[in-house]
């Protein structure tokens, strides 16, 4: 290994603007299991397919139909 490297030539990363963000998120036991279940029949880690599915959703804008009540 070199004591000195020099980036002055460097060139950003194009695909710096699309790495991913950890966060904490909340989901119930069904949730996590359908996708664990997807993840064993697909081979594909079932984070990266929750964050496949979110990410399909953004995309195409989709929207829940929610009727929230709130408690009196």
């Amino acid at each position: 290994m070199k004591k000195e490297y020099d980036f002055s030539k460097a060139k950003r990363n194009p695909y710096a603007n699309r790495l991913k963000r950890q966060i904490t998120i909340r989901l119930d036991e069904p949730t996590i299991e359908y996708f664990k279940d997807l993840a064993e029949e697909t081979g594909i880690p079932y984070q990266t397919l929750i964050n496949l599915y979110l990410r399909e959703c953004a995309g195409s804008r989709k929207k829940l139909s929610l009727k929230w009540r709130p408690a009196a």
